[in-house]
């Protein structure tokens, strides 16, 4: 399992202005990565009461589980590769798999045999480095929706904004706001809408 400190500053997208920073940034001679999340809490949602999310990552056909929790500045993010078989245990029979995630929710309080695959966002995603910053272009979908969001990740917050500032302005994008809204929330709130 691998533990990191993550820190990214976000904007969601109208599809012109994503199809902008595109032409603008040359971003179309770059590969589309195609991944899904897939988000986990319990029915009554208890795992974002209390601030926590939990996806499996499925890209190239590989199964990753992360938990991500809170810190003042950022999240800290827990890794964890998972099988094939674990993934289709839990999306299947509400099996959790073994490992030190399961060990760290245990020791949270949660409940691991009420955790369920409730939803899912599927992700094109553009990734290059610019002007020393990992920077992300994705179209979302989920429930219907289609969404575009930029995320730059930073070692720190205000960094992270700054450049976000600086490849809207870049392209001529004004009037945007930093979105505090994750994949998984929005994913999840379009399930109870």
């Amino acid at each position: 399992m691998s533990s990191n400190i993550e820190i990214e500053a976000k904007v969601l997208l109208l599809k012109d202005e994503y199809e902008k920073i595109i032409e603008k940034l040359n971003l179309s001679k770059y590969r589309k990565i195609r991944q899904t999340n897939h988000y986990i809490d319990t029915p009554d949602r208890y795992l974002k009461k209390n601030g926590i999310a939990l996806r499996i990552r499925e890209k190239d056909e590989e199964f990753e589980l992360t938990l991500k929790t809170p810190l003042s500045e950022g999240l800290l993010e827990k890794n964890e590769n998972i099988s094939w078989r674990d993934f289709e245990k839990l999306t299947e029979n509400n099996f959790f798999p073994d490992g030190n995630i399961k060990k760290f929710l245990l020791i949270l309080g949660v409940k691991v045999d009420e955790l369920r695959v409730l939803t899912s966002l599927c992700t094109e995603r553009i990734v290059v480095e610019y002007d020393g910053y990992d920077v992300a272009l994705d179209k979302n979908s989920y429930s219907g929706i289609i969404d575009y969001e930029l995320e730059v990740e930073s070692s720190s917050m205000d960094r992270a904004r700054d450049e976000v500032k600086n490849i809207l302005s870049f392209c001529s994008i004004d009037g945007f706001s930093f979105n505090k809204v994750s994949k998984q929330a929005r994913a999840l709130n379009a399930l109870e809408k």
